[in-house]
């Protein structure tokens, strides 16, 4: 999973120009004003979120917080929203070519999404177990995020975006009493997960906490004063922002939010959940699938799945049947070869180095941005997946892979090369650089994402496994099924849990069934859907549409078809919805011809 923005469910906040542009006919005006257009609407992106700012590598925003769950905030998406609606409404679109065409329609596209989102108020929920600000905070603190740490004034940025968490964790606390009263709360289970993550980050030695971490490792080249100002400075904010700012929202959670949390479990409970939830189901799968259609494609992908499964199991020469299978690769020793977080973190290297020959086969273009591996910090770890942190856009901060490994002799193998593909190579950091580096995009669209083309992609990227040459061990494969029947089941047990009324304990049972996880993994799965509903639709929706893409012009191409080619028509475009990928891969069937 590539790691999102924290801005969910909000859309894309700008800034408007003083006046609009006025289409005279004229093809290159147009285009110049729709340049001019993008240009302005990004810069002053950046102004208003600070935070995805710096994530992309532009600097000039570093030391700024801005509280996006904030009421005033909100209200003035609305008509931001609706002043770029109005503006690239304005321009003539009649002879636009195909790139400046998706741009188009995107922008309006991501207006009219961002305005319909801000009639349900996501706000009221601004801190889940999953993706909060309260757990991106640390890692950016600590040095091992995508805040900067390199020089002085680095450190006193920091300094001072920090500065605005004690506003911050006043709106959320406000916010979270509010919707204690209006029925937007979240469920008792989720609650219970936060409290001990919330007091994680609370300790009573300065140079323990996180937030040292830069303190430790300054750069020598710092003269001794500011060695010394930055370290006294450092600790206060600890203990003056940090601590205190931790405690109250932990006791908050304790002592307020956790009674009045619900004890239903999807969206459909809360106040005008049911339409929520369809909206969900738009904004991440790009498509306008209903509910009943998606539930229907996840229990025939389980079932098709689950087909493939037995056959592999026999050609295993395993007896027994397929739940029998599953608990034989959980339990036996033998697919538990690691001792140490490090053999873990060297054999994902492994298998980088195994794909490596194959991979100019399968892709033309190839990303610069480099790429790393990283265990996932310890505080973040037991409620996190593994998933992929974009570099920078200036290519001055690697993608990494991160990995939580709790205990690493519980770290099954089968599952880890399929995983690589996904969130590694050729995956979210092929895509996701690529689109960055592409400087034939405008910026807004370098950084775009949706999660049916971005997690889609990846997840279609595991299917690649035996052209790469590395699903030559049945355990391996089996593991790449595993994946997919886990996607596939994901599509049954969001509908279930937000639309039909399945309960928590229902999912997790029906999980278990059907794949390979323990209790402890399916359950976090399953909480992570609740509170996030619609996002893990994303992944099978976006990979089945890319695969029958696939399936489609290598029958109407044959000896002609080269997949090469075909991955780099895919990705050249960077994120679009799906609709918009279709037609685009229709021209290129054209051009192949």
């Amino acid at each position: 999973m590539r790691k999102v923005q924290l801005i969910l469910l909000a859309g894309l906040l700008i800034i408007g120009c003083n006046s609009a542009p006025k289409s005279n006919g004229n093809q290159g005006d147009n285009k110049t004003q729709l340049s001019s257009l993008l240009n302005n609407y990004w810069e002053e992106r950046m102004n208003l979120f600070p935070m995805e700012a710096t994530a992309n590598g532009d600097k000039k925003h570093n030391d700024q917080l801005t509280i996006t769950i904030a009421e005033n905030f909100r209200d003035s998406l609305g008509r931001f929203y609706q002043k770029y609606l109005d503006l690239v409404s304005k321009i003539d679109s009649n002879g636009f070519d195909k790139n400046d065409l998706v741009s188009y329609r995107l922008l309006k596209y991501e207006m009219q999404m961002g305005i319909e989102g801000l009639k349900y108020p996501t706000h009221y929920m601004p801190i889940n177990q999953f993706w909060a600000f309260t757990l991106e905070l640390p890692q950016l603190g600590s040095g091992t995020g995508n805040q900067p740490f390199k020089t002085v004034a680095d450190y006193d940025n920091w300094l001072k975006r920090l500065s605005v968490f004690p506003a911050w964790t006043d709106t959320a606390i406000a916010n979270m009493r509010k919707g204690i009263a209006s029925g937007w709360v979240l469920p008792k289970t989720l609650t219970i997960k936060i409290i001990p993550q919330l007091k994680a980050v609370i300790v009573d030695n300065d140079t323990s906490s996180l937030f040292y971490g830069p303190i430790k490792s300054m750069p020598d080249t710092f003269s001794a004063t500011d060695r010394q100002r930055l370290t006294n400075e450092y600790r206060n904010a600890i203990r003056q922002i940090v601590n205190p700012c931790y405690t109250r929202l932990y006791e908050f959670f304790n002592k307020e939010y956790l009674p009045k949390s619900r004890r239903s479990n999807g969206t459909s409970d809360m106040p005008g959940g049911k339409v929520f939830y369809n909206y969900c189901i738009r904004y991440w799968t790009t498509t306008n699938m209903a509910p009943d259609s998606i539930y229907n494609t996840g229990l025939a992908e389980v079932a098709r799945i689950e087909g493939e499964m037995n056959r592999i199991k026999t050609e295993t020469g395993f007896k027994g049947d397929l739940l029998a299978f599953f608990k034989y690769l959980g339990e036996d020793k033998k697919f538990y070869p690691f001792t140490t977080s490090k053999e873990i973190i060297d054999s994902f290297w492994g298998i980088k180095k195994a794909e490596e020959p194959q991979l100019k086969k399968l892709f033309n273009n190839t990303p610069k941005t480099e790429f790393t591996i990283r265990q996932t910090e310890a505080f973040r770890a037991a409620s996190a997946s593994a998933e992929y942190n974009q570099g920078s856009g200036d290519g001055s901060r690697p993608g990494i892979f991160y990995v939580p490994i709790m205990d690493a002799t519980k770290f099954n193998y089968t599952g880890m090369t399929t995983l690589f593909l996904h969130e590694a190579i050729p995956g979210h950091h092929y895509q996701i650089s690529l689109q960055q580096e592409n400087k034939n995009l405008p910026t807004f669209r370098r950084f775009l994402w949706y999660g049916a083309y971005g997690e889609g992609w990846a997840h279609y990227c595991e299917t690649l496994g035996k052209d790469l040459g590395v699903y030559n061990d049945p355990y391996q494969y089996f593991g790449h099924l595993s994946d997919g029947i886990h996607r596939a089941i994901r599509l049954v047990v969001d509908i279930g849990l937000h639309y039909k009324g399945m309960s928590r304990e229902e999912a997790i049972k029906y999980m278990m069934a059907h794949e390979l996880i323990s209790e402890g993994d399916a359950t976090a799965e399953i909480e992570r859907y609740m509170a996030i509903p619609g996002q893990a639709l994303s992944y099978k929706i976006g990979q089945m549409a890319i695969t029958g893409e696939r399936e489609k012009y290598k029958q109407l191409l044959g000896t002609k078809f080269n997949i090469a080619s075909f991955h780099d028509e895919v990705l050249k475009d960077g994120c679009v919805p799906l609709n918009i990928l279709k037609e685009k891969m229709a021209d290129w069937y054209q051009t192949q011809k």
